[in-house]
């Protein structure tokens, strides 16, 4: 067996200004013209990329070739990663995944932003599942009205962080939202021990993909909804506290010139709502992100926004004493993105709490 290498140095090179080109090491006489390259020390780099002929036999014979053979897989290394069924007579929908290290943070923790992650994908599978998205987001009959879902709104509260390795379950079921919504209520597990992680209920709504603006149900659609319902309120209570108006606390912690970036955007073409939590924690105090951690949030979408747009973040603290949150173990706060123009995008609450090994006395 022969094996070819190709090295990015014969690219460099090729492409270098006034050179010839060709492949590197291949042709001393159109490497020796170049001024800048020494024949002798352009000849030692060859030697040292020649492919070899042939393969060691005895080493390639040692390889364990099943574990990259599918038919002779061990079965059992997979059966607890992206596990997905339907349970309770097909009402609820449960899916395991395992936490990766990209998904944690500098404390070995998931992100919020992992957990958002993850929920969305099991609602979306869900719905997936039952036939209610098809090849892009939406169900075929949602694409005969050029209708997609979109987050509203989403209460998440977090008992404890999974870790790095972990494998969790998500269970989800639907139920109605008002006439024009859907409520996704999910639950996230510790599979080893069945400990639950997380609980949150996440709210959503259609919008036409042609206006961008919010729809009703069709009655097809309803139909197909109401084959999955559980009756069941919310998992998590809507949180009722208002946005303060007092001009002096919507300004006291700020961040401008936020830029969404093109990764930011999803499938419908718009700053996916996991975003938003990185922009309104632009806003947040270094003192709260780097001791506190977020036990709660609650997020309320109204606008759409894309990579073209300019942002501008907020955040009030509620819980202070004389501007000072030390002497608290649990702060809680508000939060507002808007448009630089001064149009609200999303409102938002977070409750924090002191990270494992935190003092109050920061």
């Amino acid at each position: 067996m022969t094996v070819m290498i190709t090295t990015s140095s014969s690219i460099i090179m090729n492409s270098s200004p006034g050179m010839t080109p060709v492949k590197f090491g291949c042709n001393r006489g159109a490497m020796h013209k170049h001024k800048k390259i020494k024949l002798k020390y352009a000849s030692s780099w060859s030697s040292q990329f020649k492919a070899p002929t042939k393969v060691n036999a005895t080493k390639a014979g040692a390889l364990d070739w099943s574990m990259v053979d599918p038919e002779k897989e061990d079965p059992n290394m997979v059966s607890d990663l992206l596990v997905e069924r339907m349970i309770q007579d097909g009402f609820i929908f449960q899916e395991k995944f395992c936490i990766r290290v990209y998904e944690v943070g500098p404390y070995h923790i998931a992100t919020v932003e992992t957990l958002m992650n993850h929920l969305q994908e099991t609602t979306a599978n869900h719905m997936k599942k039952g036939g209610l998205i098809h090849e892009w987001f939406g169900s075929k009959e949602m694409f005969k009205h050029n209708l997609t879902w979109v987050m509203a709104k989403i209460h998440m509260v977090v008992d404890r962080y999974p870790t790095w390795g972990d494998f969790v379950q998500i269970d989800t079921w639907k139920a109605a939202y008002g006439k024009n919504g859907v409520c996704c209520n999910l639950t996230f597990r510790d599979c080893k021990t069945g400990e639950i992680l997380v609980r949150a209920s996440s709210f959503w709504v259609m919008m036409n993909s042609k206006t961008r603006k919010l729809s009703k149900i069709p009655n097809e659609i309803r139909a197909k909804l109401e084959q999955i319902y559980v009756d069941k309120p919310p998992l998590v209570e809507q949180v009722t506290r208002t946005w303060s108006t007092s001009e002096k606390n919507i300004n006291e912690h700020m961040c401008k010139g936020l830029k969404p970036r093109w990764s930011d955007l999803d499938i419908n073409n718009h700053v996916n709502h996991v975003k938003y939590i990185g922009l309104i924690l632009e806003s947040v105090p270094k003192t709260i992100i780097e001791n506190y951690e977020i036990d709660s949030i609650t997020l309320e979408y109204y606008r759409e926004c894309t990579k073209d747009h300019k942002l501008q973040s907020f955040t009030s603290i509620l819980t202070k004493d004389n501007d000072e949150i030390s002497d608290f173990e649990i702060v809680d706060c508000q939060h507002l993105l808007q448009f630089e123009s001064g149009s609200n995008i999303m409102k938002g609450g977070t409750r924090w709490r002191l990270k494992h090994g935190k003092s109050k006395d920061l």
